[in-house]
């Protein structure tokens, strides 16, 4: 017997995934159209969002996600740093490097946990918060290959390797998290030593794919 729903909270949540695949926004006869329903019902989800901040207009009267969204996901944060930390642990005394994972925040790579290997002499001190842009580094490049991996290209490709990108003598190296429906992540590490991608690209990419299991 099919679990009971709720209609209008379903409805609500799809208007949100409606408008976020409009990134020019749309007009209320669009969204209910998109959605499948009529434009009292739409007025009547829509009005709701925005006393939340879940859905704004602008001048134009056209609607877009609201930044409440933002607030949201960002309280999803400690649950994932929770769940990936053991996992991080494990491959940075096992690799003698900083381990991090990273997520995709607009078009930048924002480090939510870090561990620091506890029995070497340095590495590399990575701060919670760091950000940078998607396109240098390890991190956010390894997030820009899931998105490729996930439109269904460079299949063979399990992790990216990087050096001096974000600091002069780093290398780096991340693997993107998969399969995890709206998270856009990577698990990496980085280090001043050297760094054989033959050795830590399988054991990083396995960490990934384990944060994934965590999180399904």
């Amino acid at each position: 017997m099919p679990a009971e729903t709720s209609q209008t909270l379903d409805r609500g949540l799809r208007v949100l995934e409606v408008l976020a695949s409009h990134a020019n926004g749309l007009t209320v006869t669009e969204l209910a159209a998109e959605v499948g329903v009529n434009r009292t019902v739409v007025y009547r989800l829509v009005t709701t969002l925005e006393q939340h901040g879940l859905a704004r207009r602008d001048g134009s009267g056209r609607l877009h996600v609201g930044l409440g969204v933002l607030a949201l996901a960002r309280r999803v944060h400690p649950v994932l740093r929770q769940l990936a930390t053991p996992v991080l642990r494990a491959l940075a005394e096992e690799l003698g490097t900083t381990a991090h994972l990273t997520v995709a925040d607009g078009g930048e790579a924002l480090a939510i946990a870090v561990v620091e290997p506890s029995w070497t002499d340095f590495h590399v001190a990575y701060r919670v918060g760091a950000r940078h842009p998607l396109d240098q580094g390890a991190a956010g490049r390894a997030i820009l290959l899931g998105r490729e991996r996930r439109a269904g290209g460079v299949a063979g490709e399990r992790y990216v390797g990087t050096a001096g990108e974000l600091q002069p003598g780093a290398r780096g190296l991340a693997a993107p998290v998969l399969g995890v429906e709206g998270l856009e992540a990577s698990v990496g590490v980085v280090t001043l030593g050297d760094l054989d991608p033959d050795v830590a690209g399988p054991r990083v990419a396995a960490a990934a794919a384990e944060v994934a299991r965590r999180l399904a």
